[in-house]
């Protein structure tokens, strides 16, 4: 018997495949010495597309409190990311008027990386951040965090006590919350009459473009065109206004929302381009979603052919980065330790624990200066420019750096 779920924004039973990566552990869980020997979960990468609204997503297999609680991303250690939250909130002051008098409201507000700046600006702000120990890093900067999972119980709670928000804003946050409904619920009922709600996802169109199939893992349930986000949100009664393009995370949206009822702020030149843009390149077609499977096994094809020929050639690889990312990529390739000797992270949190499924180690930085691998397997590849030019003393050596995704490319 066919197991179909069900659509999580509009029920609809799932019946087509956007692609299939296979079976892969929870991609931020970094394993320490003990537990190698022990089982690990893997569950399925089934990415489906619903023929009803083109929402694109994952079953849920694990609860976001198992993710979420204890979590291995913290968004201070990328400088390129903090400069960009910096830009966000001057432009919030400057273009929508948030000061004094406004309150600031983020969703997964991890370790306090964007309000730190509302801080700065002397503007009131609440994080709201499930994952205790990154809550308590924010706690500690002095941002003020509540450690819930966000949704219409917390947020009438927070209305309850007198706590409105003028700017509502989630980066990368939307992509991780399985019940959509209650989620974008709980935004309007926190958003004050002429409040207005920024919210930042990677765009469905640069991951189908760009091949950048790593992005998908479990902790991301929905990938989403701006087709789909529009209908989700206009089912409760927020309209997007506007949309601007970014390059973060390798091609996002991040959209700008009102109350439907809220008549202030015109839908934007912006926003109707980009709707219009997206039908033209057959976003609301199904057989346009079937041909990305193809395109992922061929990468994976391709880095291989790589890795295998220059393996054979004697060549030494290591990892630079232990991202979300990279372990879909490392599982679905199954690059283990017969290809990669290790990896660095810049985050202390991962120094001397394994990838989740492929058990490649993990080091500081300064393990590349030590054993001057001849190739750098860059694995957050959105940050690849930042990462080459911080790793640039690798050409004493020759050595030179591989970007896997969109195709495999050497840099030297």
């Amino acid at each position: 018997m066919q197991h179909n779920p069900a659509c999580r924004f509009c029920n609809t039973p799932l019946k087509h495949t956007l692609v299939d990566l296979g079976m892969s552990p929870l991609c931020e869980s970094i394993l320490s010495p003990e537990q190698l020997n022990h089982v690990e979960c893997f569950y399925p990468l089934r990415v489906y597309v619903c023929e009803k609204c083109f929402l694109v997503q994952l079953e849920e297999y694990v609860s976001p409190e198992e993710i979420f609680n204890e979590y291995g991303y913290f968004s201070s250690y990328a400088v390129s990311w903090l400069q960009h939250a910096k830009d966000y909130t001057d432009l919030m002051v400057e273009n929508y008027g948030i000061n004094s008098e406004s309150l600031v409201v983020e969703l997964a507000s991890n370790d306090g990386y964007l309000l730190q700046y509302f801080v700065e600006k002397n503007i009131p702000v609440l994080g709201i951040e499930p994952a205790k120990n990154v809550a308590k890093v924010a706690i500690e900067k002095g941002i003020p965090t509540v450690v819930e999972f966000f949704g219409e119980k917390l947020a009438n709670e927070l209305v309850s006590k007198g706590k409105q928000a003028d700017l509502v804003l989630g980066n990368n946050v939307l992509a991780q919350v399985p019940d959509l409904n209650d989620f974008v619920a709980g935004m309007k009922i926190l958003l004050k009459p002429q409040g207005i709600i920024t919210l930042e996802f990677p765009h469905l169109s640069c991951l189908m473009q760009e091949n950048q199939f790593d992005t998908i893992y479990h902790e991301h349930f929905s990938y989403f065109s701006f087709i789909a986000v529009e209908k989700i949100l206009a089912a409760h009664q927020l309209t997007i206004f506007d949309v601007e393009e970014l390059t973060t995370h390798g091609g996002s949206l991040r959209i700008y929302a009102r109350h439907t009822a809220d008549t202030t702020r015109p839908v934007s030149v912006r926003a109707n381009e980009l709707r219009s843009r997206e039908q033209a390149a057959g976003l609301t077609h199904m057989e346009t979603y079937s041909a990305f499977a193809e395109q992922v096994k061929e990468t994976k094809r391709k880095l291989l052919e790589f890795l295998i020929k220059v393996k054979r050639e004697g060549k030494t690889v290591c990892g630079y980065g232990a991202p979300g990312k990279g372990n879909t990529l490392l599982n679905y390739c199954g690059i283990g330790t017969d290809f990669i000797d290790y990896t660095v992270d810049r985050n202390p949190y991962k120094h001397g624990k394994f990838t989740p499924g492929t058990h490649i180690p993990i080091y500081p930085t300064e393990k590349i200066r030590e054993t001057r691998p001849d190739y750098l397997l860059i694995l957050p590849w959105n940050f690849k420019d930042e990462i080459m030019e911080q790793q640039a003393y690798i050409k004493e050596w020759g050595g030179q750096f591989i970007v896997p995704i969109p195709e495999v490319k050497i840099y030297s």
